[in-house]
């Protein structure tokens, strides 16, 4: 049903996309054309001495526990965003760091990301993906609410997606219309973004104008191809890791139930959905069975595959200079789909 990401030339299986790999060029039918370059020398050699020093720095980090601990040092070396103000929030009792474009007034703008960020269930927080987000305020001229949600083991599966729901409600409460509001993540963040958003399908309530997943984690069961095949090329994720992420958070769940994996889910009725990932992952399966699902259900799908980096690159952009490129393909992805379109 569908072919194989391919070997040298990072292609990406045509079938219910109609995508066709041409050297350095990723082109969608429903998309538009997106040149995704050739990896540079520079950005191997960078990416391979990020991925040594993860490597180092997450040797003994052999539970969830110690991984969460070992990421928020790791994370802690990236540098504060630059031209950007960050205010706390309490969104209806969801912690926050609200992130806009430096300005000197700030009435809560017109545009608003609302940031899911990664962590596997146990880590991550506004501090780890601070630099991220600021980055994606500057270039898509948005707000970025990142969210500081409920972790395992205090809070286990729904109690994040509840917390989504809230942040999300909050906006529209308080002056974001729904097609100015873009839901986004990265790996087990997509995740529960993608779901927060099923959740408010099933519930007929108002939809965002698109949901970003970067690498996202759409299968809890750990089934895809990539897990084992990319096992070699991925330093952040496996098999193995994923499981143990997901036991305590889903409890007595099961792993390939819909309303935790959306690989397993109806997607029709999906805002636009737009999909970035490296072939290099072992998360590359999730995306591609997503992006396979999502098309055809009839959602508007823009998918990116990026040549040879390791999962959460986007989070970077002061070491990748792919990176800055990437970042910058998500924010013109929102911007053209803001219902209020910035004006550059």
């Amino acid at each position: 049903m569908r072919d194989r990401l391919l070997s040298a030339a990072a292609g990406v299986r045509a079938a219910g996309f109609a995508l066709a790999l041409l050297p350095g060029l990723l082109v969608a039918a429903d998309a538009g054309a997106a040149d995704i370059p050739p990896q540079s020398a520079q950005s191997k050699q960078q990416v391979e001495e990020l991925a040594g020093r993860w490597k180092e720095h997450f040797a003994d980090a052999a539970t969830p526990e110690k991984r969460a601990a070992a990421f928020r040092s790791f994370m802690a070396g990236n540098p504060e965003p630059a031209r950007v103000q960050i205010r706390h929030m309490d969104a209806d009792g969801v912690e926050a760091d609200l992130i806009w474009p430096a300005r000197l007034h700030h009435p809560l703008g017109r545009r608003g990301i609302l940031y899911v960020h990664g962590g596997g269930f146990h880590g991550g927080s506004p501090r780890t993906h601070r630099l991220l987000a600021g980055s994606l305020a500057k270039a898509a001229s948005s707000d970025v609410l990142v969210i500081d949600y409920r972790l395992v083991p205090e809070g286990r599966y729904p109690a994040q997606i509840d917390d989504i729901r809230t942040a999300y409600r909050w906006m529209l409460e308080n002056g974001y219309e729904s097609g100015n509001i873009i839901l986004a993540g990265d790996g087990t963040g997509a995740n529960l973004a993608i779901e927060a958003v099923l959740r408010q399908k099933k519930a007929g309530r108002q939809l965002p104008a698109a949901v970003i997943a970067l690498s996202p984690v759409t299968d809890l069961s750990a089934s895809g191809a990539s897990m084992t095949s990319n096992a070699a090329t991925d330093p952040v994720i496996t098999k193995t890791g994923i499981e143990a992420l997901a036991k305590p958070y889903l409890g007595a769940t099961a792993p390939d139930n819909p309303d935790v994996s959306p690989l397993f889910a109806d997607l029709s009725g999906l805002p636009p959905l737009f999909l970035q990932v490296s072939d290099s992952e072992a998360l590359l399966d999730d995306t591609l069975r997503l992006a396979d699902k999502a098309k055809a259900a009839g959602v508007e799908v823009t998918l990116e595959v990026w040549p040879g980096l390791i999962h959460g690159w986007q989070l970077f952009p002061h070491l990748l200079a792919d990176a800055d490129s990437s970042n910058q393909r998500v924010a013109e992805f929102a911007m053209r789909h803001f219902a209020d379109t910035p004006q550059q």
